[in-house]
């Protein structure tokens, strides 16, 4: 068989013989070529006459439909014939295939389901990865899956990585240590021009690059920024500008249709200069022909998913060095040309070198699902370049067992299968097998249209509102999408019953835990799952009672609501009462300091109705009042002197030794639920506890042993050498004080003491009119010492009473004269 027939020569060219000459001795290599080099139309071509392909296909994937097409179209031109004949395309929405084709080039989506449904790869020669650099899941997945089945089923299968920025070591490595050939591709001097950010948003910096642009440089303007939102911007203020007609304003990203694509990657018209406002999908594979000016906003939008909220949320990221070279480089691709960089130089060296990859911060679900289809339920076996994360895989693992996609070992269901066989995610998936089984597949398939194709149907908050404008929408996109959607339906349809299903009810089909209750505030909604989400207050949604919620962005905190439809409460009684619990609720109210009941339906988190009811004084009301008591403070109890003297003598005790139960405020309250609840049974108030029910709960901390042993380190009671009980006061913190008329301690030669002897008292010693005269912890020493000043003070002040020379010796008293004198 002839070679293909090619025009001017690339410099990818020079090392066709390498690459040829690896896949014949290795089976597996990687390429390195520079932007322009020519590897994705040239590459293919150059292997259609090798003796191992042996009218196998070589089959080319491309990380984007747009770049899968414009590859495509470019070999079946080059080998002079119509797309569809001797080179195929296989993509959502633009399959053009036969049975003679010799080179396939496919998405890597649709490369996964290609080798899930045929390990072997039956007629398939080789596979060849472009752009293997933007590392998605897909890519990642289909390289570990194609090398797994080199290794057991097809070791005459060719593997070759193919990249512009790439760490081809690590790749190599990975291929088992394959060959790795470099080009260096076709690159026109490129000026760099680091200009700065002086606004606050990106937009306005990008408009005054572009107004410089256009005034000093010739030629079409590539401009790189990070997403829909920030395109649709930059445009309106261009437009505002009043350019000349000459000035064609093109966006491209991947939500736009296939004709407005084009236009943006065709060349100008004669005499005009295109502005062409790209995301990243202009990086790489496409070439934007006539293109000599880059504008480089210096950030990208990436998806996060958050596994513990399951939550993907966008978040914008500063390019890495080799995305920034890969834009610089589209300045230089025809001719000489200028790259506007907003950024200052030195920040350049603090880019990262290489974009995270997607299998770090994706959602796992559909990966784990195709990897348990594979026939393992451990893809962490396979080989990866980076492996996916343990915490990312039990995520999704939980959230596919729930919907019975896994069996608890890991391994896939005949529900799983059912779920994969549909192209699409597993909750998708799951939503339109169930609505088959009521015979609403079709309007299930056609809600799963709006969700996967972006764009489809507008962008409104609203799906409900999408959905309507999909349906009636008769452009050639939306047409095709709903012939998708109708193959879908008929894959999915079980039952011709034909039960009408709101969207609300198809989505919480596939998001159940996504069904959200409006919190009372315009926007802000809870989740049954429990998070909270905030909607657009300006958007009509924002007043509805009840949503269900498509699409979520943001971190946990403060998630938003991007998509969702209206719902009701009845509504919601309908489709998710199976999931709605009703039970009886207990609170404690504070202003009333009692017990409440209420009757709740609840979903979830979701409290969708309760009403008030009488509380039944049973065991489920003990913690609650029990729980409230600790709320309003344990002092508040009616403690008796008695039982607050106990606990003070407790106290005093365990301050010097901590194997004395701890009866403080704070740890009572602590430990409410163990000492107090068990006394509370029938009540449901705080002024039913008395002090009767506060002493049989002491009693349980403090049993008789203890009690006992309390008696005897700190009793109650002094007797005093007259005889006289006198009460002893715990309340100090740092003794316990006795209050008595010094007469009642003469004769006594030692201080008095408690705890076997340990602990002196504090003794506050009284006149006859109980008026202090001292305070001492060393009576011995106060008889010996300062009593001789006191004894004449008070014998002037009390003279019927004794005030004798030696007290340590006297006869105690608590009268004013012995009797009989």
């Amino acid at each position: 068989m002839a070679g293909p027939i090619v025009s001017a020569p690339l410099p990818i060219d020079a090392v066709l013989g390498d690459v040829r000459n690896a896949l014949r001795t290795h089976g597996t290599g990687v390429l390195v070529a520079a932007p322009g080099a020519g590897k994705t139309t040239r590459v293919p071509l150059a292997l259609l006459d090798e003796p191992w392909r042996d009218g196998g296909k070589i089959v080319v994937l491309e990380p984007r439909r747009i770049a899968a097409r414009a590859a495509a179209e470019r070999l079946a031109a080059t080998l002079g014939t119509r797309l569809g004949d001797r080179v195929g395309l296989r993509a959502r929405l633009a399959s053009k295939t036969s049975a003679n084709v010799a080179i396939e080039v496919v998405t890597e989506g649709v490369f996964t389901r290609m080798i899930l449904d045929d390990p072997e790869l039956s007629g398939v020669a080789a596979v060849l990865f472009d752009e293997f650099h933007e590392r998605s899941l897909d890519a990642d997945l289909g390289l570990a899956l194609a090398l797994d089945t080199r290794g057991a089923l097809r070791p005459d299968l060719k593997i070759l990585v193919m990249s512009a920025t790439l760490e081809a070591s690590r790749v190599a490595k990975l291929l088992g240590d394959a060959p790795v050939i470099a080009s260096d591709g076709r690159t026109f001097p490129i000026e760099t021009r680091h200009i700065g950010r002086r606004a606050q948003r990106i937009e306005d910096d990008v408009v005054d690059a572009v107004r410089r642009a256009l005034e000093r440089d010739t030629g079409s303007i590539l401009v790189f920024l990070p997403g829909q939102g920030e395109i649709t911007r930059v445009a309106e203020r261009l437009r505002a500008l009043d350019l000349p007609e000459t000035i064609d304003i093109a966006p491209l990203y991947g939500a736009l249709d296939p004709a407005t694509q084009d236009r943006a990657i065709s060349p100008a018209n004669a005499g005009h200069r295109k502005i062409v406002l790209a995301t990243s999908i202009a990086e790489t594979s496409i070439t934007i022909e006539g293109v000599r000016v880059v504008i480089d906003s210096g950030l990208a939008r990436v998806p996060r998913f958050e596994p513990d909220v399951g939550v993907t949320r966008l978040e914008t990221v500063r390019v890495s060095r080799a995305s920034a070279d890969q834009r610089r480089g589209r300045a230089g691709r025809t001719e000489p040309g200028i790259c506007y960089r907003l950024w200052d130089e030195p920040e350049t060296q603090g880019l990262v070198p290489f974009a995270e990859p997607e299998i770090r911060v994706a959602d796992l679900s559909s990966l784990l699902l195709d990897c348990a289809e594979w026939g393992t339920n451990d893809p962490r076996s396979l080989a990866w370049l980076d492996p996916p994360s343990e915490g990312a895989l039990s995520a999704a693992r939980s959230g596919l067992q729930a919907i019975g996609a896994l069996d608890a070992e890991g391994h896939i269901t005949q529900e799983g299968r059912r779920l994969r066989a549909l192209p699409l995610p597993p909750r998708l998936a799951r939503m339109l097998l169930k609505a088959g089984e009521r015979g609403a597949a079709e309007d299930a398939a056609e809600l799963a249209a709006v969700l996967v194709e972006r764009g489809i149907g507008g962008n409104d908050l609203d799906i409900a509102t999408r959905l309507e404008n999909f349906r009636r929408d008769r452009s050639r996109r939306s047409q095709d999408m709903r012939a998708l959607a109708r193959q879908w339906a008929r894959a999915a349809t079980t039952s011709a019953k034909g039960d009408t299903l709101s969207p609300a009810e198809l989505l919480a089909l596939a998001y159940p835990e996504r069904i959200a209750k409006n919190r009372g505030k315009r926007g802000s909604f809870l989740l049954a799952n429990g998070r909270a989400g905030l909607l657009d207050t300006a958007h009509p949604l924002a007043g509805a009672p009840y949503l269900v919620v498509a699409e979520l962005q943001g971190r946990a905190a403060a998630t938003r609501i991007m998509l969702a439809t209206a719902t009701d409460e009845a509504e919601v009684s309908v489709f998710a009462g199976d999931r709605i619990a009703s039970d009886d609720a207990l609170t404690f109210d504070r202003d009333s300091r009692s017990v409440k009941a209420r009757s709740v339906r609840r979903l979830g988190a979701i409290e969708l109705r309760s009403e008030s009811r009488p509380v039944r004084p049973d065991e489920d009301s003990a913690p609650v009042l029990a729980n409230g008591v600790a709320q309003l403070g344990i002092g508040n109890l009616p403690w008796s002197k008695a039982q607050l003297q106990l606990r003070n003598r407790v106290g005093f005790l365990r301050a010097n030794d901590e194997s004395w139960p701890d009866l403080s405020d704070a740890a009572l309250a602590a430990a409410v639920g163990e000492w107090l609840q068990p006394f509370l049974s029938g009540k449901t108030r705080v002024s039913e506890i008395d002090a009767s029910t506060l002493e049989q709960a002491l009693t349980s901390v403090l049993p008789w042993p203890i009690r006992q042993r309390l008696d005897a380190e700190a009793p109650t009671h002094f007797e005093a050498p007259t005889g006289n009980s006198h009460a002893l006061d715990y309340e100090s913190a740092a003794a316990p004080a006795l209050h008595i008329r010094v007469q009642e301690l003469f004769g006594l030669k030692e201080h008095p003491a408690i705890a076997r002897g340990r602990l002196p008292l504090t003794l506050y010693l009284l006149s006859p009119a109980h008026r202090p005269i001292q305070i001492t912890r060393d009576l011995p020493g106060f008889w010996a010492g300062s009593w001789a000043a006191v004894k004449a003070d008070m014998r002037g002040q009390y003279p019927k009473h004794v005030w004798p020379d030696d007290p340590a010796n006297a006869t105690p008293t608590s009268r004013a004269k012995p009797r009989g004198k």
